[in-house]
């Protein structure tokens, strides 16, 4: 099994700008093209600086979660402060939670990596815990010989 880790989180608030992903859940080439397209923009559109100048920390969030039945995709910061290009103040629960940590030669390549690791093998071959659903995040934590380190973080219960 991939190596993972439980730990106990307090509450935090991301601050985020989101977008809707269309795609099917399950057509991750879909998904991917239209997170890369998100992450291009908001970079571009200064909205990504935006959020980093009001955030408490150097952490950069890639957050899922499903809202209304809508699978929606997210930049954002920790801070609860807000901004009016924002889309949303996503709530984290107090609780354990699920850690994969990782690198990648990019961001994208970080998050990839760690949502097929906790998706496609700790959390199927887990026997005392499971994800029943809330946002999850990719968080970007830095650089470290050249490569982007990070972690998911994916809220879960004991069975």
């Amino acid at each position: 099994m991939a190596e993972f880790t439980l730990q106990e989180k307090d509450s935090f608030t991301v601050l985020g700008i989101g977008t809707e992903l269309k795609s099917h859940y399950t057509d991750y080439a879909g998904i991917n093209k239209e997170k890369a397209e998100f992450w291009e923009a908001v970079q571009q559109d200064g909205k990504l600086d935006a959020l980093k100048a009001v955030a408490d920390n150097d952490y950069i969030f890639a957050v899922s979660e499903a809202v209304n039945s809508k699978m929606m995709y997210y930049a954002g910061v920790l801070t609860e402060k807000s901004l009016p290009e924002a889309t949303r103040m996503i709530q984290f629960p107090k609780g354990e939670y699920l850690v994969v940590k990782g690198e990648g030669q990019t961001a994208e390549e970080l998050g990839n990596k760690l949502t097929g690791v906790a998706f496609g093998q700790v959390l199927p071959e887990a026997k005392d815990f499971a994800y029943v659903g809330g946002p999850n995040t990719t968080v970007e934590m830095g650089e470290r010989d050249g490569l982007v380190v990070g972690e998911l973080w994916i809220p879960v219960v004991r069975k």
